[in-house]
């Protein structure tokens, strides 16, 4: 793996892929690089961060050696994003356990209130280079 920083994240679920949508368009430069949960890439490297093999509830970003989960990776990208996205970074003062209440209430909720797909997104010939096997 090269330096870049990575979003793991539920390859079925349609906010998950949304999102990932919302962040290619806000990342011009191209940092980020994208790989589900569910692949045997994101299998790999949940297993080399010690996080559950089987619990999809979490969006995940490397970055720096380091495995971020739930509201803080959220916060992370938003901080990177181009525009003025990076504002959303501030909400990092909000304690985690706040954060994170909110982002596991959207979380469990997401399915019934967003759906799912019965496979993981494919992405177009022109994003596959940012997503990793």
């Amino acid at each position: 793996m090269n330096d870049q920083p990575i979003i793991l994240f539920d390859g079925v679920c349609n906010l998950c892929n949304s999102s990932v949508q919302f962040v290619i368009e806000h990342d011009r430069e191209g940092k980020f690089l994208f790989t589900s949960l569910q692949s045997d890439t994101g299998q790999q490297l949940l297993k080399k961060f010690n996080i559950s093999l089987d619990n999809f509830n979490s969006f995940v970003l490397l970055q720096n050696n380091t495995a971020y989960t739930q509201s803080t990776a959220a916060l992370k990208v938003a901080g990177q994003l181009d525009g003025g996205w990076k504002l959303l970074y501030g909400f990092i003062i909000v304690p985690p356990f706040i954060r994170n209440a909110v982002y596991k209430w959207i979380s469990n909720n997401r399915y019934k209130w967003f759906g799912k797909l019965n496979e993981c997104m494919i992405p177009t010939p022109g994003l596959r280079s940012r997503f990793l096997p």
